[in-house]
C-alpha cells in the first residue's frame, strides 16, 4: 500500500512541476549579468561573454547623462544588481534595479536631493496611453513579451551594468 501512495505522490510532484515555468534557463545557459547601453537603446542578456538576447529599449524622458536626482528623468548609469521583481506593477511586470548605491547616494546628498529609487526594467503600461521614444521616468523598458521572459529568466544578484 505505501508503494501506491510513493509513486501516487511522485505522479503528483512530477505533474506540478511540469506547470512551473523554467525559471533562470536561457536556451541552455543562465544569464550572467545584464548590459544596457543608453546611446545605442540596447539591452544585452548575457552568459558570460556570449549575447543570449539583445532588446531595444526606452530610457527616461531625459536619458544623457547619470541619474543624479530624484525626478531628473535620468536613466542611472553605473553597477547595479537585480533586487527584487514586481509581479503587480504598474507597467506589466517589472525587475527592480538597486539603485540607488552609496555613490549615488552620497552625489545627491552633496546636491542637497534625493537621490530618487524605484527604478526598474519593466513592460508597457498596463493602462493604454501615447508613448513617445525615452518615455520613462528613469527606468528601462522593454516589451511586455521580454520583459515576461527577464521575469522568468533573470535570478535575483544578476549584476546590472549600464553604460552611457
Amino acid at each position: 500500500m505505501w508503494v501506491i501512495k510513493f509513486l501516487w505522490l511522485g505522479l503528483i510532484a512530477l505533474s506540478v512541476s511540469g506547470c512551473m515555468p523554467n525559471m533562470f534557463w536561457a536556451g541552455g545557459k543562465n544569464i550572467t549579468e545584464i548590459i544596457v547601453m543608453k546611446e545605442q537603446r540596447r539591452l544585452y542578456l548575457m552568459h558570460k561573454k556570449t549575447v543570449l538576447k539583445t532588446y531595444k529599449i526606452d530610457l527616461g524622458f531625459n536619458p544623457r547623462g547619470h541619474k543624479a536626482i530624484e525626478g531628473d528623468g535620468k536613466t542611472p548609469e553605473g553597477r547595479y544588481v537585480i533586487n527584487r521583481y514586481n509581479p503587480d506593477s504598474e507597467f506589466h511586470l517589472s525587475l527592480g534595479i538597486s539603485y540607488p548605491n552609496n555613490k549615488d547616494r552620497a552625489r545627491a546628498r552633496a546636491l542637497g536631493k534625493s537621490p530618487g529609487g524605484d527604478i526598474f526594467i519593466h513592460g508597457q503600461p498596463n493602462k493604454p496611453r501615447r508613448l513617445t521614444k525615452d518615455w520613462t521616468l528613469g527606468c528601462i523598458a522593454v516589451t511586455n513579451e521580454q520583459v515576461e521572459y527577464m521575469f522568468a529568466h533573470v535570478k535575483p544578484g544578476t549584476p546590472v551594468r549600464i553604460y552611457p
